[in-house]
């Protein structure tokens, strides 16, 4: 099944309606890139919290540059980038806090059908097209795909239940990627 707008509407087409029979490809093309002193998957933090502090660069490329603009009113910014070193993907995942096999998609692991990352950073200042950061989990060379200020009154929700991690959560700041899920 294929969403296609036709004339202002969306309208619901077979797969085998396309002559390649296939979904439509999605591509995306990176705004930047990120300078981080993780070198390699192996010894990253998990989540941005843990990274004690960490500090690097995402730098923008030059045809992005202006839509910085407004960005340095922001104490904090989403994310989102590519997982350009994450491996194949499997369904069931032992996720980094926790000994079981898990679903996938009830976990934070890298490896995914759409290797997607997001994160909060928090952004200490703007400096000739490039975000100085800090506390962040990304890769040396992770390509940026987007970025999103970060408003607690649309991305804070009270009363959030957090599922099989609850009582795991505590282990997050001593836990590191330790390259199971990494080329």
């Amino acid at each position: 099944m294929v969403l296609q707008k036709v004339n202002g509407k969306l309208k619901i087409l077979n797969t085998e309606n396309r002559e390649d029979g296939n979904l439509h490809k999605i591509e995306f093309k990176p705004i930047g890139i990120v300078h981080s002193p993780f070198k390699e998957c192996k010894g990253t933090p998990i989540q941005g919290p843990a990274s004690e502090d960490a500090e690097g660069i995402v730098e923008i490329f030059p045809e992005f540059i202006e839509g910085l603009d407004d960005l340095d009113g922001f104490s904090h910014l989403i994310l989102i980038f590519y997982l350009h070193l994450a491996k194949k993907y499997s369904l069931k995942v032992k996720p980094f806090l926790d000994d079981q096999y898990r679903g996938l998609f009830a976990t934070r692991a890298p490896a995914r059908p759409n290797p997607i990352g997001l994160t909060i950073v928090e952004l200490i200042k703007i400096d000739a097209g490039k975000l100085h950061i800090k506390n962040f989990d990304m890769v040396d060379g992770t390509p940026l795909l987007d970025i999103k200020p970060f408003i607690p009154g649309f991305d804070w929700h009270a009363d959030v239940k957090t599922g099989w991690i609850e009582n795991k959560i505590h282990n997050m700041d001593s836990t590191k990627d330790d390259n199971r899920f990494g080329k």
